[in-house]
């Protein structure tokens, strides 16, 4: 490109500068200016630079001049601030569905949004107890195809994997391909989930979107509008425990008060509470019966009973029966 070409680019360049070398620690002087633009083949005096300084100013950019010698520029400020680069920058470190290959390169995305000194401080280790990290990279696509199918209204084939003994991923249905209507996406458990419409089942069904493989959009029209009227995701999410289905129920349980909080915490204030005695709440909470459901009640130990109904207690004693049985001399 010729020189006088790439005098129109100065503007550009001056931007560019202001963006990756500068923050309220970092400035430029004059001199740095100048031979930042001489590098880049561009012949400026100091006059003509006050003048592009003042149109960045009227373009928007926050720049501050320093007047007190050496002086120079920074920008001081930009779409986001520093703390909420680290912020994002920490959930994307300790997301389990983002992969290692991906968070490096996210993280280096999110750098370009400050100046190369903070940027720095962008690349740390955040450290969280037992996180394994998703180890299948095409998930973002994954997601995004499903969003394109969603606003197409058209429904999705893939093929689903589990995990075996030997650690490999192996295809569920002998590698036949899923096919369904997407409607949602939620996130829950750390984990990404397709709420979907099987036709063949007659019913609505969640798939964890990282272990979705060959995901492809069909030209089919989604059905199952009518089972997601009045759909509610977040009540989907609560009663339905790590996400396994199970025969939704409205389960009452009793509980010492102090454990108010947790079910709260578990179910929302929509939770219907009430006082038994003076140690004891009963809550009242629509729950999808699971062993996921009675694991979490096993956890709260004898602070918790399932009062009704009497068939889901029965299954938890069950439930509870059969794991002793492991432990049996």
């Amino acid at each position: 490109m010729a020189k006088s070409e790439k005098q129109k680019l100065k503007l550009l360049y001056l931007m560019q500068l202001l963006l990756e070398k500068t923050d309220e620690e970092h400035a430029v002087t004059m001199p740095e200016i100048i031979e930042y633009l001489e590098k880049n083949d561009i012949q400026a005096e100091r006059k003509s630079i006050y003048n592009d300084m003042q149109l960045l100013l009227d373009f928007g950019l926050d720049i501050i001049s320093i007047k007190e010698r050496p002086g120079g520029y920074y920008l001081a400020s930009r779409q986001f601030e520093l703390a909420e680069l680290k912020l994002l920058v920490d959930a994307v470190q300790s997301s389990k569905f983002i992969t290692s290959k991906k968070s490096r390169e996210l993280i280096k995305k999110l750098g370009t949004l400050c100046s190369d000194s903070q940027a720095k401080q962008l690349q740390r280790q955040v450290v969280v107890t037992n996180r394994n990290k998703a180890v299948n990279e095409s998930i973002y696509y994954n997601v995004d195809m499903i969003y394109n199918a969603i606003a197409a209204n058209v429904k999705v084939r893939f093929q689903y994997f589990e995990w075996n003994v030997n650690k490999e991923m192996q295809l569920r249905k002998n590698g036949a391909f899923y096919c369904v209507s997407p409607w949602l996406l939620t996130w829950d458990d750390e984990n990404y989930y397709l709420i979907a419409y099987d036709d063949e089942a007659g019913m609505i069904k969640h798939y964890r979107v990282d272990k979705m493989l060959k995901i492809d959009v069909t030209e089919e029209e989604r059905s199952g509008k009518e089972a997601f009227l009045g759909f509610d995701i977040a009540g989907y999410s609560k009663k339905t425990f790590g996400m396994f289905a199970g025969e939704e129920e409205t389960v009452t349980l009793c509980l010492e008060e102090r454990l108010t909080g947790v079910v709260v915490d578990r179910f929302g204030t929509e939770a219907a509470m009430r006082k038994k005695d003076e140690s004891h709440v009963l809550a009242r909470v629509n729950v999808a019966v699971s062993r996921q459901f009675f694991g979490w009640v096993a956890g709260l130990g004898t602070g918790i009973k399932i009062e009704a109904p009497e068939a889901v207690a029965e299954q938890y004693r069950a439930y509870l029966e059969d794991v002793l049985k492991l432990y049996e001399a």
